[in-house]
């Protein structure tokens, strides 16, 4: 058995067990005697319950109970409120309809829950639901911004912050003055497991449990007691192996409540699996976004000011903390890692009868990316100037340096990933263009620099467990969802106390084994878990010197720590770790066990350059990735081959929006138009090239590992790289905006409209 070290790139242990079938995912769990849930939901976008007849429905085989919305109210079930009620900012309270867990009188969006049938079977249950009769009376319906900006009563939040003044000033007498208009379309996560629960109910400790497929159990554990009338001691959340988040499994649900009181109802458990079908419906989307952008320059082509106008699409309810998302994330860094003396913020959030939204890999930062990027390409375009140029001549010098907005960025060498970003995109690229047009095609580079501040829930903790069979078991709060956490956490314990790297456990997912805890969301696990494991692990090492010094007989200050052994300073007397854990559990209970919660005080800056390449055939639209270059700044990287795949997968998903992914709903109606992945298509291996990353480690300078976290960054780049590198081959035909994904439909019309102007 071996340590491991901070650096060292071990394939992730949790992959044999994936790979051979042993994953212990959501329909793995079973309990005899459990029931089957199925839930009804309206095919409306828009529309008023006037009646339900459940008469049929009840006499239907294998039907144990339906549950209504007049059923919620006598069981005093509570509105799902989001987790963010009010800006962070101004103290302006948000605007949102209640959003009960089923349809109360009212529906705003197909797909929302308005019965539920608990039956022996699955099949029972829906053939049940299939006679259920409900009265609806239609009312009109609203799909896009554009639309529910019309009418005051369908704004969430309003709120305009920056140098207003110094904008308005810069704006007229910038020597030149560039404007974009742009839409973010929606996009539909979807995660390899689909969503569901297994409800539990205990009626003699009046206590739930619910086995789940979510990523931030903490937070969505203390909002389902709220919807139940209780307290978060009287709710256990427990996820096993999830199978993917990536965002939409964030959030609270309607189902995590229903399940609960389903299983109080019945009397027993009761199960429900989310079809990918009900998927596309009822998951949280994410994106969807409007901006209104212009950006200042004097005639050298320095940046003096940008004003951005953007307005997010909230869907039918306010969920989790998507007000606070717009206000604080589109607040944080607009502008990037850019240079922008003054900056002017007029943000928005609308309500339409649409899914709801939630979030997906760097929100806010990935639509504020696309914008300046974008500003940027058209600038240059307009005062014929080198696109790449104009970049490099207004990124900021390497950190620190305190952001426009206010915010301090410790650490990062903006210029440098650049440039060796540049330089290997760029080498070659001219023969290759040549090539393509022999071949009568068209070749587009495109660049994104992206850079987030992680964010998440601000505590987290850890506790450090030194058993009886000399394993060390760590317990934390922040939960893996396949990011490799399994394999990543225990080889920084490895490193910091020596301990063998097969001899070290990792527990989490449970909100009753930690009490307390962040789980997983903005690129914040490492830093924040990896903050508390080091402190953690200072207290073991401070307990375990003075236990050494007991049993070698020596001054606690002669004895030094190395590679998990206590020794006498100048001597070969050493108790390796689990030898001192041991003689500690003789004078005391805990012996070296540490606990210690971590609350952050500032974030890290994830950033890096990417570059995309792609190849355009005019005759059919048709867009091919050719060549992806990336220069990426982590921090200090624990797993080189982990922090690979978060990248490649978070690129996949940036791409996938730049290419083919879109939520399309039916104008009038709010009929989901891309209900399936016949109509909804996701990126493939063969659609995307080998990636050309290196890593440029800058260590962060505000937690102890010099962490910054990764798993967003290639979302947040990758749209608008390959965007602009779309409308960068597509500048001969006149082409200077894409609405929608470049997908061939949208590129072959693009070019015959420019045609015919």
């Amino acid at each position: 058995m071996t340590t491991l070290k901070i650096g060292d790139a071990p394939k992730r242990r949790e992959d044999l067990r994936f790979l051979t079938g042993g994953g212990r995912y959501l329909d793995d769990i079973n309990f005899d005697g459990a029931a089957h849930v199925f839930i009804l939901r309206s095919p409306y976008g828009h529309a008023d319950i006037k009646g339900m007849d459940l008469t049929d429905a009840l006499a239907a085989p294998g039907v144990v109970k339906i549950l209504t919305g007049a059923d919620q109210d006598a069981a005093g079930i509570q509105p799902m409120h989001p987790t963010e009620r009010k800006n962070p900012h101004s103290g302006e309270p948000f605007i949102y309809p209640d959003h009960y867990p089923l349809a109360k009188g009212i529906v705003r969006y197909v797909g929302q829950a308005v019965a539920l049938v608990i039956a022996e079977t699955r099949n029972q249950a829906r053939d049940a639901s299939e006679l259920i009769d409900i009265d609806f009376d239609e009312r009109p319906v609203v799909t896009s911004i554009a639309e529910a900006r019309k009418d005051p009563a369908n704004f969430g939040l309003q709120w305009r912050t920056g140098d207003i003044a110094g904008v308005e000033a810069a704006l007229e007498s910038a020597a030149h003055v560039t404007s974009v208009n742009l839409h973010n379309h929606r996009v539909i996560t979807n995660p390899m497991e689909p969503r569901g629960g297994v409800g539990v109910f205990d009626l003699e400790r009046n206590h739930y449990t619910l086995h789940v497929s979510a990523q931030s159990l903490h937070t969505t554990r203390n909002n389902i007691a709220l919807s139940l009338g209780g307290g978060p001691e009287s709710v256990r959340l427990m996820a096993s192996d999830v199978g993917g988040g990536f965002g939409s499994k964030n959030f609270m649900y309607a189902e995590h409540v229903l399940m609960l009181w389903a299983a109080r109802e019945a009397g027993r458990p009761v199960k429900w699996l989310n079809e990918r079908s009900e998927g596309f419906l009822s998951d949280q989307q994410a994106r969807g976004h409007d901006a209104y952008a212009q950006l200042a320059l004097d005639r050298e082509g320095k940046f003096l000011a940008m004003r951005l106008e953007g307005c997010g699409d909230l869907g039918a309810y306010l969920t989790g903390g998507m007000g606070r998302l717009h206000t604080e994330q589109f607040a944080t860094l607009p502008g990037g890692p850019y240079i922008i003396p003054a900056i002017e913020l007029n943000i928005q959030a609308v309500y339409t009868n649409t899914a709801p939204i939630g979030v997906t890999r760097g929100p806010g930062f990935a639509e504020s990316a696309n914008i300046i990027e974008q500003l940027i390409d058209r600038a240059a375009s307009e005062m014929e100037l080198d696109r790449f140029e104009l970049r490099r001549r207004n990124l900021a010098p390497s950190a620190p340096y305190v952001h426009t907005m206010g915010l301090p960025i410790d650490s990062g060498a903006f210029p440098q990933n650049f440039d060796a970003a540049m330089a290997r995109a760029k080498d070659g690229f001219e023969d290759r263009r040549r090539q393509s047009e022999a071949q009568g095609k068209r070749r587009g580079l495109g660049v994104a620099y992206h850079i987030k501040a992680t964010f998440g829930v601000p505590v987290e903790n850890v506790e450090l467990c030194f058993d009886e069979d000399d394993h060390l078991t760590l317990k934390t709060g922040t939960q893996s969802i396949g990011q490799g956490h399994e394999t990543t956490f225990p080889q920084i314990l490895s490193d910091l106390l020596g301990v063998p790297f097969d001899q070290i456990r990792y527990r989490h997912g449970d909100t009753d084994l930690t009490p307390k805890g962040g789980g997983h969301g903005s690129s914040r696990a490492t830093s924040m878990a990896g903050t508390a494991m080091f402190r953690a692990s200072e207290a073991v090492i401070e307990k375990g010197k003075r236990v050494a010094a007991d049993a070698l007989e020596a001054a606690e200050a002669d004895i030094v720590f190395e590679d998990g052994q206590f020794q006498v300073v100048g001597t070969d007397r050493a108790l390796d770790i689990m030898a001192v854990a041991r003689l500690a559990r003789k004078t005391d209970e805990r012996g070296l066990d540490s606990f210690y919660e971590h609350n952050r005080t500032a974030h890290t800056f994830p950033n890096g350059c990417h570059v995309a390449e792609v190849e355009v055939d005019p005759d059919t639209g048709a867009v091919t990735l050719t060549r992806y270059t990336g220069v990426d700044d982590y921090g200090s990287i624990i797993n080189p081959t982990v922090i690979a795949g978060q990248v490649h997968g978070a690129i996949a998903q940036g791409v996938g929006q730049a290419l083919m992914e879109t939520a399309v709903y039916e104008k009038g109606t709010g009929q989901l138009l891309s209900g399936s992945f016949m109509d909804y298509s996701m990126p493939r291996a063969g659609d995307l090239p080998n990636f050309d990353l290196s890593f440029n480690e800058i260590a962060c300078t505000t937690n102890p590992l010099g962490v910054k976290g990764s798993g967003e960054a290639g979302a947040i780049g990758g749209f608008p790289a390959v965007i602009n590198a779309v409308l960068d081959a597509l500048e001969p035909y006149g082409v200077t905006a894409l609405v929608g994904p470049a997908t061939p439909e949208n590129v072959w019309r693009a070019i015959k409209d420019a045609h015919t102007e």
